[in-house]
């Protein structure tokens, strides 16, 4: 499956973004859909999580209360609603589909498909 990302761009700190993934080629190839995240210099963190099949989502800590994460399965699109936005959100992120529910593992061996990245920058 190709992952398209879109919706990154230049947001003030306590702003709002939403980016949205999107299966091309019809449906997602594992049931778990998320976002993982690299800011310059630091490793690859995960964001966000949901099960394509029950809706279950799961948050990282550091987003938890400001991010949402939805699914249309309809339309083989997942969103990430970002509120409350900090400079520390600074990063490309990756739309990205996992082997297992991300609260058990989010990690280069157990994504399958990656994103091309969209860059989200929070400055003033």
């Amino acid at each position: 499956v190709q992952l398209q990302a879109s919706g990154g761009g230049l947001v003030q700190p306590g702003g709002s973004l939403r980016l949205s993934c999107e299966a091309s080629g019809g449906t997602w190839d594992y049931d778990h859909i998320g976002w993982v995240r690299q800011a310059p210099g630091k490793e690859r963190e995960g964001v966000s999580c949901i099960s394509a099949s029950d809706g279950r989502t799961y948050y990282f800590d550091s987003v938890k209360g400001r991010f949402n994460i939805s699914i249309d399965n309809a339309k083989n699109t997942v969103d990430l609603q970002m509120n409350s936005l900090k400079p520390e959100d600074t990063a490309v992120y990756y739309c990205v589909t996992n082997k297992i529910r991300c609260r058990y593992a989010l990690s280069p061996l157990t994504v399958g498909s990656w994103g091309q990245g969209t860059l989200v920058t929070v400055s003033s």
